[in-house]
């Protein structure tokens, strides 16, 4: 049917798909129409979404950033709810800074750093945070804690001070080597 009617069909494809339309009758007409978005573009997070992702990196974890934007009532490019593995790929895919690398660029340190700064256990790093002697962050969802330097280390009223926060090395009061006191 449309071959009785059209002589022919120009189709110029750019940031606008042109279609001249010549018809047997001689009549020409233009149409003129946005190019049709291909599925990677109709499945993209909008910027206005990935900008509020980066801002709240800066204090949460994946999980957390999943929980805010989804309250907000932002969705990813399809259309689907935050998770915190979505929240990861993105950051990955738009080469966003995780919590615990901002933290890490911020000089905070692992138990294993401050244990080794402070001349004490890996364990004892972790009693005292649980304490609140320490300044501590959770960097991620796995549960892992950064810390703050030793002299950036808060001195807890109330509590025996931190021995590396207060004594100076080599001190006879603090010092553990040659035995007992």
């Amino acid at each position: 049917m449309a071959a009785l009617l059209l002589e022919d069909v120009t189709v110029r494809r750019g940031e606008l798909v042109t279609l001249h339309v010549r018809f047997r009758g001689g009549t020409a007409t233009t149409l003129t129409v946005p190019r049709p978005l291909t599925a990677w573009e109709r499945c993209r997070t909008s910027p206005a979404v990935l900008t509020a992702l980066d801002a709240l990196l800066t204090d949460h974890t994946d999980a957390e950033v999943a929980a805010l934007l989804n309250a907000q009532g932002l969705t990813t490019g399809a259309g689907q709810l935050f998770t915190g593995d979505r929240v990861k790929w993105l950051r990955a895919a738009k080469g966003l800074p995780s919590l615990r690398h901002r933290l890490r660029a911020a000089h905070l340190l692992t138990a294993t750093e401050l244990a080794t700064a402070l001349g004490v256990s890996y364990d004892t790093v972790k009693v005292w945070r649980r304490q609140g002697r320490l300044h501590a962050r959770r960097c991620n969802d796995k549960g892992e804690w950064l810390y703050a330097p030793p002299n950036e280390q808060p001195v807890v009223p109330g509590r025996r001070p931190i021995p590396a926060l207060t004594a100076a090395p080599g001190d006879p009061a603090t010092s553990r080597a040659g035995g007992a006191v």
